[in-house]
């Protein structure tokens, strides 16, 4: 992966731009019912779904749908989160180590500003960065995670660059290196920190950094999913989802932190991916080297003290890095060598299977009835979501990219290794 590895500049020589650039920003805008906010990895709840009309977007952009393409400054492999018609992201300086929180308007690729971290260096695979991670947002703050064998640090700062707490969770130890992504959920912080190491699943609170509650979490190969706030349906409360080698797929109160049930021996490789709902199902995937090895249905119990039950496996052609997607009966997932396949959720069988060309880090995402996703030349596709394949268009982002896509409203945000897109229908003119 060196080959993709792009030169980028230094960041320690912007430290003072940055600093002015916070002055300069402006105060944060409390979001509305009709913004257009994606909150964390995959938008709301993991799910990687988007309202938009057909109309409004296109399944291949050319340039002049390129509202805007700006340098971001360092590289990373993580996806934007989105608020108010603001994008938070990660990048780093790989050199130095310098981490760095970046903000930008959505409407015109402007940097309003930039907070930056000097950790030091973290040894890590050479497909991993010290920027891998997705940001989690709400209306008052953003918060991030950098991890280091010597410290997993929950940091937020409000939509203006100030920074508002610190919270030292301990150690993260790791043979392929840190990347532990947040959510926020109605006022609380969920994050696993799933390693070699000491493990626990922690709940922190939003507005000050305490911490609410502390699980203590089987100890194995690192996990890189994301929580999932799953939504039982009914007066059912909601459970907070975590999925590992050591653990399974494991469910949690997400007030106290109890463990509601256990699925232990759902994943018998390494986590990468993020458990997701998939109608009154939680799927999973895992995987080791290149390939998947494991793609999975779990239903978990209705009755407290009950077991969850496997609905359905599929042993081969699995995903392993990249999170799949659910649409309305149908499972879409993408694997790392390209296969391609759409599944029935409610009994795993394959309805289709294909292959794109590439090789893929990011995860799918679905709009307009359609598949985005981009393979890590940096080729974004996009098939039909549907129950026969068809391939409906092709976008060069112009270099490398192991995110996935984010939607902000009509627009399609695109995080290449170094750069920021925003992707728009262009407007016929007269």
């Amino acid at each position: 992966m060196n080959c993709f590895r792009l030169p980028v500049p230094s960041l320690a020589v912007m430290t003072v731009a940055a600093c002015v650039l916070a002055a300069m920003a402006p105060p944060a805008v409390a979001a509305g019912p009709g913004d257009a906010n994606w909150p964390q990895f995959r938008g709301a709840f993991n799910a990687g779904l988007a309202d938009i009309s057909s109309a409004d977007l296109p399944a291949e952009f050319a340039q002049k749908d390129f509202r805007w393409n700006v340098e971001i400054g360092g590289a990373g492999y993580g996806s934007p989160a989105v608020w108010a018609g603001r994008a938070f992201l990660l990048t780093c300086d790989e050199k130095t180590g310098l981490r760095r929180v970046v903000c930008v308007a959505v409407d015109d690729g402007k940097v309003l500003w930039q907070k930056d971290y000097r950790l030091g260096l973290v040894t890590h695979n050479k497909d991993n960065s010290l920027a891998a991670s997705t940001p989690a947002v709400d209306a008052a703050r953003v918060v991030v995670c950098w991890a280091s064998p010597k410290a997993v640090m929950v940091v937020a700062l409000d939509h203006s660059g100030k920074e508002l707490w610190q919270r030292d969770l301990g150690g993260h130890a790791t043979e392929h290196g840190p990347s532990i992504t947040p959510i926020i959920h109605e006022g609380t912080v969920y994050l696993a920190n799933d390693n070699m190491g000491p493990s626990a699943v922690f709940a922190i609170d939003a507005a000050g950094g305490q911490v609410k509650w502390r699980v203590d979490r089987p100890s194995g190969s690192t996990a890189y999913g994301t929580p999932l706030i799953y939504r039982p349906g009914g007066q059912a409360a909601p459970q907070l989802v975590l999925s590992s080698t050591a653990a399974g797929l494991a469910a949690y109160d997400l007030k106290a932190g109890k463990q509601l049930w256990k699925a232990a021996q759902a994943n018998p490789e390494r986590v990468v991916a993020s458990p997701i709902q998939a109608g009154g199902l939680v799927v999973g995937s895992c995987g080791t080297g290149p390939r998947g090895k494991c793609l999975f249905a779990v239903r978990p119990p209705t009755l407290p003290g009950k077991e969850p039950e496997t609905a359905w496996k599929v042993e081969r052609d699995a995903p392993y890095v990249p999170t799949s997607v659910a649409v309305g009966g149908l499972l879409f997932a993408v694997q790392d060598t390209g296969g391609i396949a759409c599944y029935r959720i409610a009994t795993g069988e394959l309805v289709w299977q294909d292959k794109l060309p590439g090789r893929f880090y990011g995860s799918p995402v679905c709009a307009a009835g359609r598949i985005y996703v981009i393979s890590r030349d940096g080729t974004m596709f996009c098939y039909a979501a549907a129950e026969k394949f068809q391939l409906l268009g092709k976008t060069n982002l112009g270099e490398p990219s192991f995110a996935t896509p984010v939607f902000a409203g009509k627009r399609m945000l695109l995080r290449t290794h170094g750069r920021l897109i925003c992707a728009e229908k262009a407007e016929k003119k007269n």
